[in-house]
């Protein structure tokens, strides 16, 4: 197989013709990892500042956060560890029932934060109170997969521990 003519030049005028090629598709990968590289530091400067609202005492994180039809799931070999469906299945099934049960929303510590396209990683630490007036500790890192500002899709890695052992000791409560 030629890939270069002889005579008359055929072989400069190819070389020149896979330069070009060569250069567009650089050029268009470069675009691509530019655009990505925007993309990644916009998702990750929106969850550092619905992070950031959360710990000054804000309480409004999974709705400026998620997206209605969020799929979050709980990693882990605990009954709690599951998968749900939506913003308001996450809110009723995971986070009232150990919210209800603290004296205080848990406050975030950011640990690291990591953005790569339309994924973001956080680990955190929370800390609270619990109605029982014991301590609640837990280390978090959660995988976000972004879409416009929002998360559409969470993996969220937790002790599960801790967070079971409030919902046993502590009674809810509205």
């Amino acid at each position: 197989m030629k890939f270069f003519r002889s005579g008359s030049g055929g072989s400069s005028r190819w070389a020149a013709a896979w330069v070009l090629i060569a250069a567009l598709v650089w050029s268009a990968s470069s675009a691509r990892a530019d655009s990505g590289s925007a993309q990644a530091q916009a998702n990750k400067e929106a969850v550092n500042k619905a992070f950031a609202a959360w710990a000054a005492g804000g309480r409004t994180f999974f709705d400026d956060m998620l997206a209605p039809n969020v799929v979050w799931t709980i990693k882990g070999s605990s009954p709690t560890a599951r998968v749900l469906r939506g913003k308001q299945e996450l809110i009723d099934g995971a986070v009232m029932p150990l919210s209800t049960r603290l004296q205080r929303q848990i406050r975030p510590t950011i640990r690291n934060l990591w953005a790569d396209g339309d994924h973001v990683v956080i680990e955190w630490d929370g800390e609270a109170v619990a109605k029982d007036g014991k301590p609640y500790r837990n280390s978090y890192l959660w995988i976000f997969r972004m879409q416009g500002s929002r998360a559409i899709e969470v993996t969220a890695y937790l002790d599960l521990a801790p967070y079971d052992d409030v919902l046993r000791r502590v009674p809810a409560s509205q």
